[in-house]
């Protein structure tokens, strides 16, 4: 019988990934990860901390678009499979979720290359649960679907993933439209300053190009802009301006107390008041909008650019943001986590080390000096204190094998 079969998750809350396996992904020979709501992934550049979330990220471009794409974007498929002496010709990644209306389970796909730079789906298996007697599931292996819980089996097709086939069956509607709204962000000032063709402002883009109208739809605007005062001083109100056919937004701004708040467009504007306010609309996106709400935000170093005094209120921010939604950050920034609200296991630490990246939640002398408030996460990290734990990753190499396609 199925794991998932028998496990009651109704008895607690869960975010919405709950563990994330992945194997032989860019720099990651194997990581297994349990997630909070809020997460924190710290780690120096080049050490692999976005390789994780575009491995999740992944899943939701393979899904939305189709998996050629998502390959053909990172550079095709010897540029997502492990580079390393023994080269992998494969790359697996597991997600096991908690849906709103208390589906739980699992979707795992193992994605192999082929002669001549192609791929194949060598394994795909989901399975869903909603009650301890309602669940659905298939399994598909070498270009056979091997088992399922439905009678009539659509077509299978070995370079497209078989959840997308059944992405219109209720059994499996909720979970395919949960993956496709995660969203990743490394925000690019300069495409968030031009001018900005006007578009629906359902989803924003990964660089921000889109944030006018996106923020336009958004219901709870008042929030953005009073989080964004207390970051940027002076910022009073931001509109939307409909220039020439294109659009961008308008800031108001004092800059004298006892003056009146001037008027500036976006390409007048810092980087960081830029990014502050993508980082914003990022969170309130979609919250009534017709794709649904948003399941997960992935946010790639929301710091940079921004004063260390302000760090504290962009904590907050992140922290709000995960009432709503499951939050990932990746930082190397010891101001954003100078905070004793920091819960350390919500920590990860990523190194490069042996060639590989090494993830792992935060090792027991770093956890216990954060509940014991000796030090706060951001100390550490400046002490070079913040480092995965050991055990974690031994473990993990030791049942990486079993658990991506546990059933």
């Amino acid at each position: 019988m199925p794991y998932w079969a028998v496990v009651d998750s109704s008895s607690r809350p869960h975010p919405f990934l709950e563990r994330v396996l992945v194997r032989n992904y860019k720099s990651i020979a194997a990581c297994d990860v349990w997630l909070k709501p809020l997460n924190f992934f710290v780690g120096p550049n080049g050490s692999g901390k976005s390789n994780f979330l575009d491995a999740i990220n992944f899943v939701a471009d393979a899904l939305s678009t189709s998996l050629d794409h998502a390959l053909r974007i990172r550079g095709g498929i010897n540029d997502v499979r492990r580079r390393s002496h023994g080269r992998p010709n494969h790359f697996a990644i597991r997600l096991e979720f908690n849906l709103e209306d208390g589906t739980a389970g699992h979707y795992a796909f193992e994605i192999g290359a082929t002669a001549g730079g192609g791929f194949e789906v060598r394994e795909e298996q989901c399975a869903v649960r909603r009650a301890a007697l309602d669940h659905a599931f298939f399994k598909v292996k070498r270009g056979e679907v091997q088992e399922s819980s439905f009678g009539s089996r659509p077509a299978y097709s070995s370079d497209r993933l078989y959840l997308v086939r059944l992405s219109g069956e209720p059994e499996f509607r909720n979970l395919f439209d949960a993956l496709t709204r995660m969203s990743f962000y490394n925000f690019n000032p300069g495409a968030i300053r031009d001018m900005q063709p006007a578009d629906q402002g359902q989803l924003l883009r990964k660089d921000g190009s889109n944030v006018a109208s996106v923020f336009s739809q958004i219901h709870d605007k008042t929030s953005v802009i009073d989080y964004l005062g207390a970051i940027v001083p002076g910022i009073e109100n931001i509109v939307v301006r409909h220039l020439g056919g294109k659009e961008t937004l308008e800031f108001a701004q004092r800059i004298e107390s006892d003056g009146k708040p001037l008027h500036f467009l976006a390409n007048s504007m810092s980087d960081g008041t830029l990014r502050v306010l993508a980082i914003l609309v990022a969170i309130f996106q979609s919250e009534k909008g017709f794709l649904g709400n948003v399941t997960l935000t992935g946010l790639e170093e929301p710091e940079i650019a921004l004063h260390p005094g302000a760090a504290g209120i962009l904590f907050e921010v992140l922290r709000d943001a995960s009432e709503l939604r499951q939050v990932l950050v990746t930082s190397h920034s010891p101001d954003l986590l100078d905070n004793d609200q920091i819960d350390p296991h919500s920590l990860f630490a990523v190194e490069f080390r042996e060639g590989a990246s090494a993830i792992a939640p935060v090792d027991q002398v770093g956890i216990r000096a954060v509940r014991e408030s000796l030090y706060t996460p951001g100390e550490l990290l400046r002490l070079n204190q913040l480092v995965p734990d050991r055990e974690s990753l031994q473990q993990t190499r030791k049942t990486i094998q079993e658990d991506l396609f546990h059933f």
